[in-house]
C-alpha cells in the first residue's frame, strides 16, 4: 500500500520477470543481448527461451570462447549461421544440441575435410542446410550430407560450381524428405542429374519426390529433357526458377503446362521461350498464379493474348522488356482482374493509354514496376496513383513530362 504523498513506483525494473519476457521478445537479436547485460534480473528475463524462440545467431568463430554455445543452449537457440569461420565446424555442430538450423553461406573456406568432421555422426535435427557460395565444396560433401542428414528439408547449394550429376544421385539417394533444392549456377548438373532426382535412374531408388520448390538458375547444360524428367518424378512441385537457362524452349514448356502443383515459374532470360510457349501453359489450363517472362525478347502482345485466355489464376506477372504494347495490356488486365503484380519495366511501348486501361481494371493492383517506360508521362501516372491499394511503385529512369 502506497502511503500518502508517495508517489508510485514505476521503474521498469519492478515489473514482474514475465512482463519483462514479453516485452524482450519484440526486440532484435541485437538489443536482446544489450538487454541481457543490464543487471541480474534483466539478463535471468532476457535469457528466457521464450525470448529467443525462433531467432539466428549470427557468429563470426574466430578463437575458442568456452562460454558461447553454453550460452546459446541455455538459451534455446537452435538456428546459426556462421559468418566467418577460423575454427573446427565440428565445435558449432556438438557445442549446439539439436540444432536445426545452419547456414554456412559465404563461408569460403569451408571445405570437403571439414564438413565431412562436421557431420561425422547422425544428425537428426537439422532440417535446413545453407552452403551457398561455399565453392570448395564437391560431391564429397554431398555424400556425407546424404548419410547424416537425412531429415533435410531444405538444402541450398547455389554457387557450389563443383556439384555434379553423381552429387545428385547421393542427394537422391539420401534426402528422401527434401522439400527445397537450390542449384543456381551449379554449372556441371545437366538432364541426367535432374534424371536422378526425380527417380528415373535405378542408382536413385525412388528419388527426391517431395521436392516443391527447385532453383536451377543459370545451369546452362539443362535443356527441355531436364523438364520432361521434372514432369514425370517430380509432381509435387511448387516453384520452379529456369531463369537463364538459354537452351531450355518452347516445347520444354509442355511438359512443365501438365504440372497440377506447380505455382510460380520462372524463366527470365530464357532466351529461346516465345508466345508459342506462353501459348502451351495457357491452353493446358495451367494453375500458375506467378510467371516471370522478363528479358524473353520473343514474348509479344499475342502471348499476352495467350495468357488472357487460360492463365485465370494468376496474381504476379512479370514482363520486364518484353516486346508488348498498350494493345497487349488491354486484352491481359480486361480478363485477369485478379492480377496483384504487375512488372512492365524498360516496356518502351507501354503509354499513357496503357496505364489507364491498368487503372481501370486492376482494382487489386498492389505493386507495379515502371522503370525505363519512356513514354508515359504523369498524365497516366495519376491514374495509376489513384488505385488504393498500390503499395509499391518503380520508377527508375522515367523522366517527368
Amino acid at each position: 500500500m502506497e502511503r500518502k504523498g508517495e508517489k508510485p513506483n514505476s521503474n521498469i525494473s519492478c515489473l514482474f520477470p514475465e512482463v519483462l519476457v514479453m516485452i524482450f521478445c519484440h526486440l532484435d537479436v541485437k538489443d536482446k543481448g544489450r538487454a541481457a547485460q543490464v543487471c541480474k534480473k534483466w539478463r535471468d528475463a532476457a535469457y528466457s527461451r521464450m525470448v529467443w524462440r525462433g531467432d539466428t545467431a549470427k557468429l563470426h568463430l574466430r578463437r575458442s570462447n568456452p562460454s558461447l554455445f553454453p550460452s546459446l543452449v541455455k538459451r534455446g537457440i537452435r538456428r546459426i549461421q556462421v559468418l566467418s569461420l577460423r575454427r573446427s565446424l565440428r565445435d558449432v555442430v556438438d557445442g549446439v544440441e539439436n540444432l536445426v538450423t545452419l547456414n554456412l553461406s559465404g563461408c569460403f573456406n569451408v571445405t570437403d575435410t571439414a564438413l565431412g568432421h562436421a557431420f561425422s555422426k547422425s544428425l537428426p535435427t537439422i532440417t535446413v542446410l545453407n552452403l551457398s557460395l561455399c565453392k570448395q565444396i564437391s560431391d564429397n560433401s554431398l555424400s556425407r550430407i546424404a548419410q547424416s542428414l537425412t531429415n533435410l528439408e531444405v538444402l541450398e547449394l547455389g554457387g557450389c560450381c563443383n556439384i555434379t550429376n553423381n552429387g545428385l544421385l547421393l542427394v537422391a539417394w539420401g534426402l528422401r524428405k527434401l522439400k527445397t533444392l537450390n542449384l543456381r549456377s551449379c554449372s556441371h548438373v545437366s538432364d541426367v542429374g535432374i534424371g536422378h532426382l526425380a527417380g528415373l535412374s535405378p542408382d536413385a531408388a525412388s528419388g527426391t519426390l517431395e521436392l516443391e520448390n527447385l532453383g536451377l538458375q543459370d545451369c546452362q547444360k539443362l535443356t527441355d529433357q531436364a523438364l520432361k524428367n521434372v514432369s514425370i518424378g517430380l509432381t509435387n512441385l511448387k516453384t520452379m526458377n529456369l531463369s537463364f537457362c538459354a537452351s531450355v524452349t518452347d516445347s520444354g514448356l509442355k511438359f512443365l503446362a501438365k504440372m497440377p502443383s506447380l505455382r510460380e515459374l520462372n524463366l527470365r532470360s530464357c532466351d529461346n521461350i516465345s508466345d508459342t510457349g506462353i501459348g502451351y501453359l495457357a491452353e493446358s489450363g495451367s494453375r500458375l498464379t506467378k510467371l516471370d517472362v522478363s528479358f524473353c525478347d520473343k514474348v509479344g502482345d499475342q502471348g499476352l493474348v495467350f495468357l488472357a485466355q487460360g492463365l485465370f489464376g494468376l496474381q504476379s506477372i512479370s514482363l520486364c522488356a518484353c516486346n508488348i504494347s498498350d494493345e497487349g495490356i488491354c486484352r491481359l488486365v480486361c480478363a485477369l482482374h485478379e492480377l496483384t503484380t504487375l512488372n512492365i519495366g524498360q516496356c518502351v511501348r507501354i503509354t499513357d493509354k496503357g496505364l489507364g486501361i491498368i487503372a481501370d481494371h486492376l482494382k487489386n493492383l498492389q505493386s507495379i514496376d515502371l522503370y525505363g517506360c519512356t513514354r508515359i508521362t504523369t498524365v497516366g501516372l495519376e491514374r495509376i496513383m489513384q488505385l488504393r491499394n498500390l503499395s509499391a511503385l518503380n520508377l527508375g529512369l522515367w523522366h517527368k513530362r
